[in-house]
């Protein structure tokens, strides 16, 4: 059965799954769906039409569901969806969606979310996300599995961030990173590719080495940033990262993260 503190406020509606634990003087409002084995620690609210999946530990003064920060928005029942086995710190806050940015705002599995950060609507943060503290999404950002974002950082709105990038703290990143990118600075640039997390992710030397003569020849050989992107893409067969870095560059929509301030 679910444990719910006498002081708390569960509204009609709200749904509480198996062995999970409301602490005290949380509100939890009736679009609610809160999964099973889930640990709510105190002060926490969960309102609009949020889903959250099991294992969730929830620290106080979180709020999760609460409207979007976008003038548009005029009540309509959009949705925010955060998966299984996350962990959500104090302060931290995550919106639901808007109704011109698809209705929904999604987080994945896994993630760590530390005091005070922040994920707007509209924004999609894949699996395994650590968020340092008051680390922000503007609306709408797309953000891939097993994203660092340091604290203190921002990123601007409609931004992406490909899978197994670190962004360093106290940085502003207004442009879309590649995937295993490591970028930093107070308008962040691309520094290298993230090898500390491609090695724990089991890349061998030979891969590391595959990669990393393609990115070379992509962001610091001679001619512009189009010739050289034109250049490499016989490469994309060579490994699965270079394969997905090149098919990330093709969707983008936005500036590229670059190491320097060329466009």
């Amino acid at each position: 059965m679910s444990k719910i503190d006498p002081t708390a406020r569960v509204e009609d509606g709200a749904v509480i799954g198996e062995g999970t634990e409301i602490g005290p003087f949380c509100i939890i409002g009736r679009n609610a769906r809160i999964g099973a084995n889930c640990k709510l620690i105190g002060q926490v609210t969960i309102i609009g039409h949020t889903t959250i999946g099991d294992g969730c530990v929830i620290s106080p003064f979180a709020v999760l569901g609460g409207a979007p920060q976008d003038l548009s928005y005029k009540g309509e029942p959009t949705t925010l969806e955060i998966g299984s086995g996350n962990v959500i710190r104090e302060g931290t806050t995550m919106n639901v969606g808007t109704v011109k940015g698809g209705g929904k705002t999604r987080v994945g599995n896994d993630g760590y979310f530390m005091n005070n950060s922040h994920v707007g609507h509209d924004c999609m943060v894949g699996n395994n996300a650590i968020f340092a503290t008051s680390a922000t999404l503007g609306g709408h950002c797309e953000i891939g599995d097993a994203v660092y974002i340091g604290g203190l950082s921002a990123v601007h709105q409609f931004t992406r961030i490909g899978s197994y990038v670190m962004v360093g703290g106290l940085s502003g990143v207004r442009d879309d990173i590649i995937p295993y990118g490591l970028a930093n600075g107070q308008y962040a640039v691309l520094e290298s590719l993230n090898l500390i997390g491609m090695k724990r992710r089991k890349f061998t030397r030979q891969r590391l080495a595959t990669v990393r003569a393609f990115y070379q020849r992509l962001f610091h050989a001679s001619g512009t940033f189009a010739e050289r992107l034109e250049s490499v893409r016989p490469l994309e067969s060579e490994d699965p990262a270079i394969a997905e870095i090149l098919g990330f560059i093709g969707k983008g929509k936005r500036p590229l993260c670059l190491p320097t301030v060329e466009k």
